[in-house]
């Protein structure tokens, strides 16, 4: 099988909703399943098409108690194509034989090819060939191509092709008893003699959303004359298309599709846009050519090479992709997130969560004016931001822990535990770390491009405010000489309060208290960035005060850090003091025990009680910064430098750890790239396999995960070739990781292009032609040099 394809060969029905969503095709600014263009919506398919930005609100009444939810909106399905012979029900899988069967996802183009050969009632045997793609060159265009052959027949057939506005949110079976009605009809019509279209918008948020398709049908070499017949009803249009074919003659059918809505820029109305473009629309194969160079062009600067390992180069292509169809040059314009379970599913509502901190680097150094606009969908909700702070008693900006339309906390304050069948309080929210999530994203992207623009305009203002908020969540211990923070949750997210007590939150949540002394340092560097003029403006305009910044030095330095006296950071304080679990007797009892805090609540117990984390909380802080780094961090808050550090927390939390998100794989191998490579490695493959194995039990239909798809393309330029910015220097400290050989890929800092290749035990990093204004600085370890546009230099490992 090619690495750039991922292909079955045959059609198993409780795989469909996995496949769907591994398939889906899009382009950053909206995107499809890849579900069967004859199938509604039901037990094995489920057609989905989502926009970014596309948010309602809905309000549940659960046992009386109104619940709202804010959900990202399955929008009309445009995907309907259906084929009848001689006057017989439409074909589909529950009427004919499958004969043979063939589901193929082209990476390189994220292009849908299904194959299917079905023999009738009547023994009319027919092949279907389908293509689908959502451009990349044209931003409101999706396109569906039939290749129809009668095998052994000739006769009259109708093609069913619509659009289908009754859709709900039905994608994700514990939301089952939430509203799922999102959609609003508003109007269904012809446009001209061979187009529908269809009109929507959502029951609170007010978006309205425009379909046109544009059926044809071809011969060998002409088109094919039909006789149409429409039908409309409520939200739903489609007409019908009667022509004959003959035995072994193939013919094509093409549904060109334009989507619009009102939060485009640059329309009229979405209608009348919906019905200019799809007229203008070309062929099938035109839009395809165009779809296709504007993928490649994408791929000259965001394809990973690795010729040792065909699997494991297949999958890379393949996250790269996904992420790709989310992260686009569309979504500039598109004031977005970026939803953390991709624009193919409904899991979390399509919610923005700190996702991003995994998300961003690997698009940073490849198309960072894309990173800087989803950097903008904060900036533009700074003022819910604010207002959540305040709201709570605190200065500055507090982001949520999950944001949708307008930067609202939208965590739910319920959870459906499946394993219990219960709705739990949800006390998620609680999870500030997201501020110092942002935060860093910020810096990693000033460091990485040295936009000093964005960083006067809109990027110190986020920082200072979110430095100010933590500065007003903290408190002094008069005993300890020390600034604490309470009340909060780690990343870990299965501790959520201290076990015996009715107070919500952890006291000192070491990941957070640290993160916290680095922020206190960043912001006053950002501060001095500033030229004066804007400097004393902004301060002016948060009402900043020399008060509050001093109190950061202070933080920077007096932070409490829970420290063992063996160098192990505790996750909280009092984690230390909690009881084991007895890991084999669970393991033995259960056949998967990621979601350990859902089998213990089940059980009437509580993962507060135990020395248990659902994912990496307290390894974070060798994540984001090396060893080197983490130690000078404690140093300078008066902790004493303890041999092996890393080494002994990684071994400490490791045992304690169920890796219930996949996102913990990727930090833990990480962190072994240098310590046990092999580890590492598996690790990482196994992160690489989690959403094509949909290794979580069913959750990858609901939505990709990506967090982890993208988290694994940055392990390999961060964890495994060791990419650091240290000063206006690009660093590379590469890990012995003998699969990697040949390991090639592009990069983009300050303006310069770069390909980087390992092969043979050399590094080589060329700066390729144009782009450099001046010579730009590269590290090897303690080795520094400069390089200029066209020049390349080699370091021996």
């Amino acid at each position: 099988m090619s690495t750039w394809t991922l292909a079955y060969d045959s059609f198993i029905p409780e795989q469909e909703g996995l496949r769907e969503a591994l398939t889906s095709t899009g382009n950053g600014y909206f995107c499809t399943r890849g579900a069967c263009e004859w199938a509604d919506a039901g037990a094995v398919h489920y057609p989905g098409t989502y926009m970014h930005g596309g948010f309602n609100r809905a309000t549940t009444l659960m046992a009386g108690r109104p619940v709202v939810n804010e959900d990202f909106v399955n929008f009309p399905n445009w995907l309907p194509l259906r084929l009848s012979i001689g006057g017989d029900e439409p074909l589909s899988l529950s009427n004919a034989e499958l004969l043979d069967y063939r589901h193929e996802y082209d990476i390189r183009h994220a292009l849908v090819r299904r194959t299917l050969r079905l023999r009738d009632r009547q023994g009319r045997e027919t092949t279907i060939a389908s293509r689908r793609f959502v451009s990349m060159a044209e931003q409101h265009l999706a396109a569906l191509e039939w290749t129809i052959t009668a095998e052994n027949w000739s006769g009259p057939v109708e093609v069913l092709s619509a659009l289908d506005g009754r859709v709900e949110n039905r994608g994700v079976a514990r939301y089952g008893d939430l509203v799922s009605r999102h959609l609003n009809r508003v109007d269904e019509a012809t446009c001209g003699t061979d187009c529908i279209s269809l009109l929507v918008q959502t029951r609170q948020s007010r978006i309205y959303v425009a379909e046109a398709a544009r059926t044809h049908v071809y011969g060998e070499h002409e088109v094919v004359q039909v006789d149409r017949k429409n039908l409309e009803l409520q939200g739903y249009i489609q007409e019908v298309l009667a022509f004959e074919v003959e035995e072994k003659c193939p013919v094509r059918v093409e549904k060109m599709v334009s989507f619009f809505s009102s939060r485009d820029n640059a329309i009229s109305e979405p209608l009348i846009n919906a019905h200019e473009a799809v007229r203008r629309f070309g062929t099938f194969a035109e839009t395809l050519d165009r779809h296709e160079y504007a993928w490649d062009q994408l791929w000259a600067r965001a394809d990973v090479e690795i010729p040792k390992d065909e699997h494991v180069q297949r999958l890379v292509r393949f996250h790269i992709c996904h992420l790709l169809q989310v992260c686009s040059p569309f979504t500039t314009d598109m004031d977005a997130g970026v939803p953390a379970r991709g624009l193919n599913g409904e899991a979390y509502r399509g919610h923005v969560f700190w996702d991003e901190l995994y998300i961003y680097p690997f698009i940073t150094f490849r198309l960072p004016d894309v990173t800087r606009e989803l950097l903008m969908y904060r900036y533009r909700r700074l003022r819910k931001a604010r207002q959540a702070a305040l709201d709570h008693g605190y200065k500055g900006a507090m982001y949520p822990w999950q944001s949708g339309s307008d930067g609202s906390e939208e965590t739910q304050v319920v959870h459906l535990n499946p394993k219990s069948g219960r709705w739990d309080p949800d006390l998620s929210h609680n999870q500030r770390h997201v501020n110092a999530a942002i935060f860093y994203n910020i810096w990693e992207y000033f460091q990485s491009t040295n936009d000093l623009e964005f960083l006067w305009d809109h990027g110190a203002e986020m920082m200072l405010e979110i430095a100010r908020f933590w500065a007003s969540i903290t408190h002094f211990n008069e005993e300890r000489g020390r600034y604490e923070i309470h009340g909060i949750m780690g990343p870990d997210e299965f501790h959520e309060t201290v076990y015996g007590s009715n107070k919500h939150g952890l006291p000192n949540n070491a990941y957070t208290n640290v993160m916290v002394a680095w922020i206190s340092q960043i912001a006053q560097k950002v501060l001095d960035l500033l030229p004066e003029g804007r400097r004393d403006a902004l301060c002016g305009t948060i009402g900043l005060g020399e008060d509050e910044i001093a109190k950061w030095r202070e933080m920077s330095t007096k932070m409490f850090v829970p420290i063992h006296d063996d160098g192990v950071i505790s996750q909280f304080e009092g984690y230390e003091d909690l009881e084991d679990l007895d890991w084999e007797a669970y393991r033995s009892k259960y056949d998967d025990i990621h979601r350990m805090d859902r089998i213990l609540k089940a059980e009437g117990d509580t993962p507060d009680k135990y020395k248990v984390a659902k994912q990496a909380d307290t390894l974070m802080l060798w994540y984001l910064f090396s060893d080197a780094k983490v130690a000078r961090l404690l140093e300078t808050l008066g902790y004493q430098r303890f041999p092996d550090m890393e080494r002994k927390n990684i071994d400490y939390y490791e045992h304690r750890t169920s890796h219930g998100s996949t996102l913990s794989l990727i930090v833990h191998a990480d962190l072994e790239a240098g310590l046990d490579p092999e580890t590492s490695w598996d690790r990482f493959v196994t992160a690489l396999e989690s959403d094509v194995g949909d290794i979580q039990g069913g959750t990858t239909k609901e939505g990709i995960h990506m967090g982890v798809m993208a988290g694994t393309i940055d392990l390999l330029q961060r964890g495994y070739l060791g990419v650091d910015i240290s000063g206006d220097a690009l660093c590379f400290n590469p890990k012995p990781i003998d699969k990697l050989d040949g390991l090639k890929l592009p990069m983009q800092f300050r303006q310069a292009h770069l390909e980087v290749e390992l092969r043979d035990g050399k590094l080589t990093v060329t700066a390729l032609p144009g782009g450099i204004r001046r010579s730009l600085k590269i590290g090897y370890k303690d080795e520094m040099c400069e390089i200029k546009a066209g020049e390349s230099r080699t370091f021996t490992l």
